[in-house]
């Protein structure tokens, strides 16, 4: 009824054998995370074309990955600023939450500044609407 296993087990118990590939730290993960919720950031502001803001964000992506992000140039047409404006604000709580969680002041800074402006811009544009 019950066939035991014939190939070795892929489970490691704590206190084993030494593991072969590498782990990355929590402070590592964090890391990475950050770098891809501010590169997500500087891409949607590039598409913006908020160019200070960018830099300022490209400093803190370089910093974090140790080499300068890609950047697309700037196409010169949103088609939808609001939704970009949107998205641009959820990318900058997403990367507040990580730089808090990993205590990373600078970056907790700077993205707390870009979802004040982006809610600012939501804001002109709803007040501009009902116009």
């Amino acid at each position: 009824m019950y066939e035991p296993s014939r190939t070795k087990s892929v489970v490691h118990r704590m206190g084993a054998a030494t593991v072969d590939y590498p782990h990355r730290s929590r402070s590592e993960a964090l890391d990475v995370q950050l770098a891809g919720h501010l590169g997500a950031l500087l891409a949607v502001t590039d598409e913006l074309g908020l160019d200070e803001a960018a830099a300022r964000i490209a400093a803190q992506v370089a910093r974090l990955r140790g080499a300068q992000p890609a950047r697309a140039p700037h196409s010169g047409d949103a088609a939808d600023s609001t939704a970009l404006h949107q998205r641009a604000h959820d990318l900058a709580a997403r990367a507040l939450l990580v730089a808090a969680s990993r205590a990373d002041t600078t970056v907790a800074i700077l993205a707390a500044e870009r979802m004040d402006a982006h809610t600012a811009a939501l804001a002109s544009q709803d007040l501009a609407g009902a116009l």
